[in-house]
C-alpha cells in the first residue's frame, strides 16, 4: 500500500490553506502603542504647526494641533496591521503602510481599511513643553 496522497487530497488541503490565510490576512488587527510614561517629552508647542503635528516614533505618540491652543496625542501605531503613521497634515493622520486616515481631531478613521480609532493619550502643556500624563 502507498503512503502517496492523492492529488484530490492535497489540492483540496491546499485550498483549504490559501483559504484560510487569505481570511486571516484581511482581518482587523488592532495592535497600538501603549502610552507613554507620565511626564516624558514630546515635544515643543512650536513645533505642532495648526492643523498639522508631529509623530515622535520613539514615545510611539503623534500629537497633534487640530485648532489653535488644543493639542492632541494619540497612539503613533495604526490600528489596521500596526504599521507606524506616517504623516500628520491637514487636519488627518495617515498611515502610508495601507493607506487608512484617521481625524486628528478625534482619531476616528476617515479613510480605510482600518475600522478602529488611534487610542488617545492624555498630555498636558507646560509653556512652550508638551508631556505625557
Amino acid at each position: 500500500m502507498s503512503n502517496a496522497y492523492s492529488r484530490r487530497a492535497v489540492i483540496a488541503g491546499t485550498g483549504a490553506v490559501i483559504a484560510g490565510t487569505a481570511v486571516g490576512a484581511c482581518g482587523e488587527v488592532v495592535r497600538t502603542a501603549d502610552a507613554p510614561p507620565s511626564g516624558t517629552p514630546l515635544g515643543k508647542v512650536s513645533g505642532i504647526p495648526v492643523g498639522g503635528g508631529e509623530i515622535f516614533a520613539e514615545a510611539g505618540v503623534v500629537v497633534c494641533q487640530p485648532e489653535e491652543g488644543k493639542f492632541k496625542a494619540y497612539s503613533a501605531i495604526c490600528t489596521h496591521r500596526g504599521c507606524k503613521v506616517t504623516a500628520v497634515r491637514d487636519g488627518q493622520i495617515t498611515c502610508e503602510c495601507h493607506y487608512s486616515v484617521f481625524n486628528m481631531k478625534d482619531g476616528t478613521v476617515t479613510s480605510g481599511p482600518a475600522k478602529q480609532p488611534l487610542p488617545e493619550f492624555g498630555l498636558k502643556v507646560d509653556g512652550d513643553e508638551i508631556q505625557a500624563v
